[in-house]
């Protein structure tokens, strides 16, 4: 299959939207003969800082000796960067191959009546490109939720629930015991369970999944604990180990939490025959990269490009904000918003606006964006405050006069914008399946 054909049949799945439900998923790996079942797995959930955490993992695992695959999503410019082993990308003509072998599978096998979505078909093809490539151990970020995710076909070594807050409501539920629920789906028995920052009532969910399936759970600031900030260096006491003065280039202390639960995760593989020791830990921190999370990519003014998508993500942009304001008194901050219909625009907005002397609305191309519109309703009396512009070249051009040298410019609410933004700085186009 060429290359151009396997987008368009990718493309094409996007029709089938989300289906949560393992059936499909597990018809389609049982006929690859489980490929996830050919190497390790670390199965990493939550409302946020989900990727962050595999991503570090990743890269301490690499560090190690490891040959590491890394399934994340969604990605930010090119589809290949959902699928990664030691960091580089799946090449085009494995995409194109893969995609035809899986094709032909779901032809002769399957039926039309199971067809896949596209989160499921290519979750099968990470899982079979890394089993071909003969990875070590794979980290996987749940998609959506846990319980009824396709990822959630992998028995792993051990599963990472970062946090629980309300996102999603339309498929997860509209509380946070129900979210948690579901989060805590990805839960195996007697798989270690690693819990970052949990509210009480996330956390007696969590627990008492994990306390039915017979699953030892080991939870942020209880069990283990970090403190300090990223960049500077930070200090981790852990289950059994203590590490002083690491660091890592992702910005925010919520990168902290994320890092912590990293780390305890790795704890605990060494104990089930993955062994990753200090200095790897120290590297692989160090040398983590993770785009669009509080990522500077220009200067004078500053440039920040942020995914943050729900409030509970907008609270550790807020936090930025707020100690950027504290160390720069002088500098002024421009807000760009973009972001998808179906989130919370009302308490989004209402955290980041009075942290923003301008705010710039715009919408991110694809039809799932909220309106400018939409999003001026979301600010009620406090609409006069921004200017829409829904070209999201456009609202750069804008912010970029509106700002001094010495200013910064944030742009957030959709990971989807963010990569619409680097597409743009970059002067290249968007690989055409952004689900």
């Amino acid at each position: 299959m060429p290359y151009t054909a396997a987008w368009e049949f990718l493309q094409g799945l996007q029709k089938h939207g989300v289906k949560l439900g393992l059936e499909p998923i597990q018809t389609l790996l049982g006929q690859l003969g489980n490929p996830q079942d050919r190497y390790r797995t670390i199965h990493i959930g939550g409302t946020n800082g989900k990727g962050s955490t595999a991503a570090m993992a990743a890269a301490m695992l690499q560090a190690a000796g490891y040959r590491v695959g890394l399934y994340t999503s969604p990605h930010l410019i090119d589809f290949r960067e959902r699928i990664r082993i030691n960091g580089d990308p799946i090449p085009d003509d494995a995409v194109a191959q893969l995609t035809g072998r899986l094709r032909m599978t779901l032809r002769d096998t399957m039926g039309q009546e199971v067809l896949p979505t596209f989160f499921e078909f290519t979750t099968a093809l990470a899982f079979q490109h890394f089993a071909e490539a003969g990875v070590d151990v794979a980290v996987i970020e749940v998609g959506l939720g846990g319980r009824f995710d396709a990822t959630n076909t992998v028995r792993p070594m051990l599963s990472v629930i970062t946090n629980v807050a309300l996102d999603h409501q339309d498929h997860l539920g509209d509380s946070v015991d129900a979210i948690a629920f579901e989060k805590a789906g990805i839960i195996k028995c007697g798989v270690p369970v690693v819990a970052g920052r949990l509210s009480a009532e996330a956390a007696e969910v969590v627990e008492q999944v994990a306390a039915d399936r017979g699953a030892p759970i080991f939870r942020l600031a209880r069990d283990f604990r970090a403190a300090g900030d990223p960049l500077a260096g930070f200090h981790y006491e852990g289950l059994r180990r203590s590490y002083y003065n690491l660091s890592s280039p992702l910005v925010g202390l919520h990168q902290l939490d994320n890092a912590a639960c990293a780390v305890a995760a790795l704890e605990l593989t060494s104990d089930l025959g993955l062994p990753v020791f200090e200095q790897a830990i120290r590297d692989g921190l160090r040398a983590t990269q993770w785009e669009g999370r509080l990522e500077v990519v220009e200067r004078q003014p500053t440039l920040l490009l942020d995914g943050a998508h729900n409030p509970a993500a907008a609270e550790a942009v807020a936090a930025y904000l707020a100690s950027y304001r504290r160390a720069h008194p002088a500098s002024r901050v421009v807000l760009i918003v973009g972001m998808m219909r179906d989130k919370d625009r009302v308490e989004f907005l209402r955290l980041l606006l009075p942290l923003a002397d301008e705010l710039v609305l715009t919408q991110a191309s694809i039809p799932r964006a909220a309106s400018v519109e939409e999003l001026v309703a979301a600010l009620d009396e406090k609409a006069g405050a921004a200017q829409a512009v829904p070209d999201p070249a456009e609202a750069l051009a804008l912010a970029r006069r509106l700002a001094s040298s010495e200013d910064l410019i944030c742009v957030t609410g959709s990971l989807l914008l963010v990569g619409e933004m680097k597409a743009l700085l970059r002067g290249c186009g968007l690989s055409p399946i952004r689900g």
